[in-house]
């Protein structure tokens, strides 16, 4: 009787000559390391190796290989560094995530029968075409915006939430302020104070879904005073375009250069209020500093014009000093809205407001109406981490990891997509790349979405005619998938008709 896996349990890999059936004859001269660690991410994307399996130690599986031990080892470091394995002592290496699977290869046509086209993106989708299109599965996903959702710190989170529970009264478990917890409004308004630059009271903060919900309740609060257009950056967010408009606002575009927003161009628009990211331009990256705020300020003075700021991924900056906030030199001409969508997850649906005074109580009376506030333990629990001081232990970590991540999206571009312009890589999620050339950049990704790849042309978010380029996420890839899916994009440029 074979005995190889006998006393083998659910969540764990036996070494043997049968596992993952490899055979290093496969392997080629000089590239064992290599070969092993693809064997295992393969094993690893369609689910033989699920999270929790442990791995054969490195001497045991060279020993049924016969390869030297080092060679197992090297591979099992890579896959250490891309996130996907973990030492645990004597416990060994254990599976702790897994790479998408590769999506199924597309059945050919029948004879007779005419090749399905291939996927095309609109230069100005509406909201429906974008979001179907944002969604499309992907072996690589590319898209700017997403946090690396493997990082959020779950021990963290975990012991903030028992903390919380064991000293949480009943009466908090009841309706509550719609504003916010006092916890969370205290605890943002210190930490603005303090990496943000910006004063404010915590009777100044209003607790919201994010950001998509305060361009939908700040909708509602101009359009009530009489505001019927909110000027925006172009190129800017389309996701942030659309919840102005669907809130009946229209949304003049004003052009971002090399300084941030052209001014002249905003007072030109007429528009009583604009919507900037004023920090990290998205998805220029461009700095909005010196002269270019300095007009802004008289802009709003002279006019009495309002500023919506978002602050998007203000804290992840790597070869840059910080840039203060523009609340904190004009606190009653700014909406200045945050979020810690990008520092821990999407999902937490938790953000701020601060809202000049005139329009505070309008503001708040929308989220009454809108929800009656956020959930109370979420709000709690954040709250712990900010006033702990865990949130910045871990944007500090994030920091190191964005950092790695971002120069190899750099080198990948420069090896693959020769004569791109790189903008906006101090700071962010992100980065744009740019092409001298007359192709569609929507044709450029569709064309690698149906290699797998995922990334957002230029043009999704300009309402104006541009030069081609894609806006590049790299905080939730590994540096080995950032590297191939880049090889993909410079591979499906190169073949462009």
């Amino acid at each position: 009787m074979d005995r190889s896996n006998e006393g083998a349990s659910q969540g764990s890999i036996t070494a043997g000559a049968d596992f993952l059936h490899l055979a290093v004859g496969e392997a080629p001269a000089g590239g064992k390391s290599d070969w092993l660690a693809r064997r295992i991410r393969h094993a690893l994307a369609d689910g033989r190796l699920p999270v929790g399996s442990r791995l054969p130690a490195t001497r045991v599986l060279a020993g049924e290989l016969g390869v030297s031990r080092g060679v197992v080892t090297e591979a099992y470091r890579r896959l250490v560094e891309d996130g996907f394995l973990a030492g645990r002592g004597r416990n060994g290496t254990v599976v702790v995530g897994a790479p998408a699977a590769p999506p199924a290869p597309a059945a050919s046509p029948a004879p007779g029968e005419p090749a399905a086209p291939r996927p095309v993106f609109a230069a100005e989708p509406g909201a429906d075409v974008f979001d179907t299109l944002r969604g499309a599965p992907a072996r690589i996903d590319l898209s700017p915006g997403l946090p690396d959702l493997s990082a959020f710190p779950r021990a963290a989170w975990l012991r903030a939430e028992r903390q919380v529970l064991g000293h949480l009264a009943a009466a908090d478990l009841g309706y509550g302020d719609p504003r916010g917890t006092p916890a969370l409004r205290r605890a943002v308004a210190h930490w603005v104070a303090r990496n943000r630059g910006v004063r404010a009271d915590p009777g100044e903060v209003l607790v919201v879904s994010g950001t998509a919900q305060t361009l939908t309740l700040l909708g509602r609060v101009l359009r009530d005073d009489g505001i019927r257009a909110v000027a925006v950056e172009d190129p800017g967010s389309l996701g942030a375009r659309q919840h102005l408009r669907d809130r009946g606002l229209d949304t003049p575009p004003v052009a971002v250069d090399s300084e941030g927003v052209r001014v002249d161009e905003l007072r030109a628009t007429g528009a009583a209020a604009v919507l900037l990211t004023p920090a990290h331009q998205f998805p220029t990256g461009v700095v909005l500093r010196g002269s270019r705020r300095n007009e802004l300020t008289r802009w709003a003075r002279e006019t009495g014009g309002l500023v919506i700021e978002d602050d998007y991924d203000a804290e992840h900056r790597y070869d840059r000093a910080p840039v203060p906030a523009l609340r904190s030199v004009l606190p009653e001409h700014v909406f200045y809205a945050g979020s810690v969508s990008k520092l821990l997850a999407p999902a937490l649906r938790l953000g701020w407001v601060l809202a000049p005074p005139k329009y505070r109580e309008a503001l708040v009376d929308a989220k009454r109406f809108a929800d009656l506030g956020n959930a109370a333990l979420p709000q709690l629990v954040l709250a712990r981490l900010m006033e702990s001081g865990a949130l910045e232990r871990h944007l500090r970590h994030l920091r190191r990891q964005h950092r790695r991540r971002r120069d190899a999206m750099i080198e990948a571009v420069g090896a693959h997509l020769p004569g791109a312009t790189v903008h906006g890589a101090a700071a962010g999620l992100h980065l744009t790349v740019t092409f001298r050339a007359g192709f569609a950049d929507t044709d450029l990704a569709a064309l690698a979405l149906a290699r797998g790849v995922k990334a957002h042309p230029l043009s999704w978010h300009s309402q104006r005619p541009r030069r081609p380029g894609l806006v590049l996420g790299y905080a939730a890839s590994t540096p080995t998938d950032i590297g191939e899916g880049v090889a993909v994009l410079g591979d499906v440029l190169r073949h462009l008709p």
